[in-house]
């Protein structure tokens, strides 16, 4: 047997679910299901329950705690109506639940070792014909538990592994990656894991799928696998370039040199504060960062106003001429916008070009306005007006500490977070940062595909 199915089949024996684990799970998915047609009784209303997601189509790996039951209610039943029977009937199957929120609230919780969540939708037709974006996912098991036999399923478990191993399975905005039903579709395109991988490894985006050749839109994202219930939707939307990019990195990766330790996530020893500091000084650059409380929101709200902040206060920095290597975020209980520097500081005047004279109107309105102040200039360079004019800030920390930071690109919540708030780290307070950051600090200052 050569190398390539020795690693794979050893993985999957790791993966695979056992006759025991199986049965443990339906049967507390049944004993979930009783329940919550036994809470539905009590309403005036007609609605049913189905089990969804990876553990109803048995592409679930070995570990996974994840059950996910949906009340379908009917689709005349209004929206307000639809949250307040579902939310009763959550919380009287998980009492020790919460709300959590998606694009209508539903509860999340725990029952005998498993995590449940437990959302309503609409019983419609078809999923051309949905009102919430949820209630396109039965359709999702549906079609796959069609097509999906047991030697693909094992197939599916293995390119689930794989993603888990390379950090890109997971559809949240945090992780912007592979969703599991969107594994499944690949791995049912190619009939399998070696092939999808063969095939990922020369992948030229964008690349394009649509299993029902139905499709009716057109997307600019590195990776388009039209949704077979859906001509609409693009079930890849979520995925980042950069995990597009990981993919196919670590599926050439592996055909090259199988190898089981490449489906184990690699999660780095934190670093301490003074091996941050060493870094630091190894690197010769200038890192500062910004710290606050994180919003109190959920993940796929957080994150992308985190990203949106980051970006919005690099290009602040870059447009004041502080040169950026690299910068990342991270949050827990505070969140952290970090920046690497190329620079300590700028100048105490920085050049500003003007229009070229011979526009007169936009070279008059620049001459008049520098003619007057303490900026060095106006004067001719070739053909155009320049000025050297003082600079506002020489360094990263004073733009940052002020209240122009303001005037970034910030995230609603993060915005309003910040404004209660926050601190600038700079030069020996940024080892700070390792007591709450010790592992992302560990993979920034050694980064990997």
């Amino acid at each position: 047997m050569e190398r390539f199915e020795e690693v794979v089949a050893e993985v999957r024996k790791r993966v695979e679910p056992d006759d025991d684990e199986r049965e443990r799970l339906q049967q507390v998915a049944r004993s979930l299901a009783e329940r919550a047609e036994n809470a539905i009784a009590d309403l005036p209303v007609e609605a049913d329950v189905i089990q969804v997601g990876s553990t109803a189509r048995g592409t679930w790996t070995s570990g996974d705690r994840d059950i996910d039951l949906f009340v379908r209610f009917p689709p005349e039943l209004d929206r307000e109506t639809l949250e307040s029977y579902g939310l009763k009937i959550g919380h009287k199957v998980l009492p020790e639940g919460h709300e959590e929120f998606a694009e209508h609230p539903y509860v999340k919780g725990e029952f005998e070792g498993f995590d449940v969540d437990l959302v309503p939708c609409y019983h419609v037709e078809s999923a051309t014909e949905i009102q919430s974006a949820v209630d396109r996912t039965p359709f999702h098991t549906q079609y796959l538990e069609a097509r999906l036999d047991d030697e693909l399923a094992d197939e599916v478990l293995l390119f689930k592994q794989f993603l888990k191993g390379i950090g890109a399975y997971g559809s949240d905005l945090r992780t912007e990656g592979f969703s599991g039903y969107l594994a499944e579709l690949l791995v049912l395109e190619y009939g399998g894991f070696r092939a999808l991988l063969e095939a990922v490894a020369d992948w030229h985006p964008p690349v394009r799928f649509d299993p029902e050749d139905h499709g009716t839109e057109t997307f600019s994202d590195p990776l388009v696998v039209i949704d077979p219930t859906d001509p609409e939707r693009n079930v890849a939307a979520v995925l980042s370039p950069e995990n597009f990019a990981r993919l196919q990195h670590y599926a050439r990766d592996l055909l090259s040199e199988p190898r089981e330790s490449i489906f184990v996530p690699d999660v780095p020893e934190p670093l301490t504060p003074n091996e941050v500091s060493e870094f630091v000084a190894d690197r010769g650059t200038t890192p500062v960062a910004i710290r606050f409380d994180a919003p109190d929101v959920v993940e796929d709200q957080l994150y992308p106003q985190l990203q949106k902040s980051l970006s919005g206060v690099a290009d602040a920095l870059s447009r004041r001429g502080f040169e950026m290597l690299r910068a990342d975020l991270f949050a827990d209980e505070t969140a952290v916008l970090f920046f690497e520097l190329s620079v300590p500081e700028r100048p105490a005047i920085e050049r500003h070009d003007g229009p070229p004279v011979h526009v007169r109107a936009h070279a008059t309105g620049f001459y008049e306005k520098y003619e007057a102040d303490d900026s060095y200039g106006p004067f001719i360079d070739g053909d155009r007006y320049a000025v050297e004019r003082k600079r506002e800030f020489t360094t990263a920390v004073e733009f940052l500490e002020s209240d122009s930071i303001f005037d970034a690109a910030l995230g609603v919540h993060v915005e309003k977070t910040m404004r209660r708030g926050y601190e600038v780290l700079s030069g020996d307070g940024i080892e700070e940062l390792a007591k709450e950051f010790g592992s992302e600090l560990a993979r920034y200052f050694a980064p990997k595909p």
